[in-house]
């Protein structure tokens, strides 16, 4: 899970979709939904960090490399979009 007070999951979502890495912003069963996680509510997240949440899944094809793209996706969104602030990732 990553996230970061300010940062619209809509927005998060494609700039990871135009590096190439599919992500999302809730799980399957709370697609259409618009509020923030009922889970990340009810493990006390903020509503503004749970607003920019973006899942990231991986199964057993995924590799160090991909892993790697994941997170360097992360760092241009950060740097384009965030800077000056600090990166929560869980």
């Amino acid at each position: 899970l990553f996230t970061h007070a300010g940062l619209s999951a809509e927005t998060a979502i494609i700039a990871f979709d135009l590096e190439g890495v599919a992500v999302s912003s809730g799980s399957a069963c709370s697609s259409g939904k618009v509020q923030p996680s009922q889970v990340l509510s009810a493990m006390g997240v903020e509503p503004a960090l749970a607003r920019g949440a973006i899942r990231v899944s991986s199964g057993p094809a995924t590799t160090e490399a991909n892993i790697d793209h994941c997170l360097i996706a992360w760092i241009k969104l950060q740097e384009s979009l965030l800077k000056g602030r600090a990166i929560i990732a869980a």
